[in-house]
């Protein structure tokens, strides 16, 4: 009896596969036409480390299609393509699937939005606030996964951004469908899909060093084993390797994100979600934050969070919009709400850091106005000067 683990993961290559039966696609997308709110330091330099990883495992440059858009004054220093929708899109529906090859690498970060229909959306270097232009990855997967793809059988697909729901970035109009042409469905490829985020949550980007959380986990441990490289290892094994590390920095409160991993084969499908947290309970609006239970210091953006909920008007929905609604707009227009006030709160805190300064302060001043308690109101301003000297960063969240 074989092992469906071992088929799906690797199957009988062996041990080192030839470089020259692998192709990948290669994208990262720090710079947006949408202008300076969209910046996100770290996909380029992400993508050029996973184009490093794979060079040097022998895969020759003309197989390795590397699409960037960087940001000023980060200089890649190799050769690479733009990352404008049409370039991407000619290259997923005319070029790669006429490679010949057994292996697929798609690598992609950026900006991106799960879309009405459950569907993640990559924003493209040319994406406008007035024309998201993206790449529909489900699309893109369906069409890898059928005839219109004849080689490439085993194919790993790492993502790297968001998955906020479209309809929590309040935008102005709702994204128009924007599929990749498909053919006909077969058995004859190998899917594994790595998403940093999880359904409904932000990829969290760490501008100071200019990388995605994800990103950097996923290079550090892919690194560790060069050995198999230029083939993906086994997915079964990487994942748990991920998610505990990814657990590591939630319980820092550096991220909220839970990263998925979808396995698609002749043999299986199936999609493996981290555990989700268990429930909280509901913040006492008085107590003031407390050292962790693990004797470590309390985060920035933990005791951010506990200092904006010891506000009763935090767990009033009504009362929370109304400081939403007296920021200014131009800091909201995409900001990811959520129905549970903690992580409403947690939401609102990141993406005003990442806009800058003002928006931080700009968020004390309505919170005060409403509710001008002394003590609370130190707290406060005590907790948005510690959150806002360990954040120094500025990127636009989905």
């Amino acid at each position: 009896m074989t092992d469906p683990v071992t088929d799906l993961a690797s199957g009988p290559v062996p041990a080192r596969v030839d470089p020259h039966r692998v192709h990948a696609l290669i994208v990262g997308v720090e710079h947006y036409d949408a202008g300076p709110a969209w910046d996100l330091p770290g996909p380029a330099r992400d993508a050029v480390r996973f184009h490093r990883l794979l060079r040097d495992a022998g895969v020759p440059d003309s197989q390795l299609r590397l699409h960037l858009a960087p940001l000023p004054p980060y200089d890649p220093g190799l050769p690479h393509g733009p990352a404008d929708q049409a370039t991407l899109r000619r290259v997923l529906v005319r070029e790669l699937p006429l490679a010949q090859g057994d292996i697929l690498w798609v690598w992609w970060g950026g900006h991106g939005v799960l879309d009405r229909s459950g569907r993640l959306r990559l924003f493209c270097a040319d994406a406008t606030t007035a024309d998201k232009l993206g790449i529909d990855l489900d699309s893109a997967l369906e069409r890898y996964a059928g005839d219109a793809v004849p080689g490439l059988a085993r194919q790993m697909w790492v993502v790297d951004a968001c998955e906020t729901f479209e309809e929590d970035l309040a935008l102005r109009e709702q994204l128009p469908p924007d599929a990749l042409p498909v053919g006909r469905r077969n058995l004859a490829h190998q899917q594994t899909l790595l998403r940093a985020a999880g359904r409904g949550r932000a990829a969290a980007n760490d501008p100071v060093r200019g990388t995605g959380l994800f990103s950097d986990i996923l290079l550090g441990l892919l690194a560790d084993r060069d050995a198999v490289l230029p083939a993906p290892p086994d997915p079964e094994e990487l994942f748990p390797a991920v998610r505990t590390r990814i657990g590591a920095l939630r319980e820092a409160g550096r991220t909220l994100q839970y990263p998925e991993i979808r396995l698609q084969s002749p043999e299986r499908t199936e999609t493996l979600l981290q555990p989700a947290p268990p429930p909280s309970a509901p913040s006492a609006p008085s107590t003031p934050p407390a050292p962790s239970s693990a004797g470590r210091p309390v985060s920035p953006l933990l005791r951010a969070v506990d200092a904006l909920m010891a506000y009763p008007l935090m767990a009033d929905p009504v009362e929370r919009q109304a400081v939403v609604a007296a920021l200014d707009p131009r800091d909201t227009q995409t900001l990811a709400r959520h129905t549970k006030a903690r992580t409403d709160a947690t939401y609102l805190l990141n993406h005003l850091a990442k806009r800058g300064t003002q928006a931080l302060w700009e968020l004390y001043d309505a919170v005060v106005s409403v509710d001008d308690d002394s003590e609370r109101k130190s707290v406060l301003e005590a907790a948005l000067r510690e959150f806002e000297e360990r954040n120094g960063r500025r990127s636009l969240p989905g």
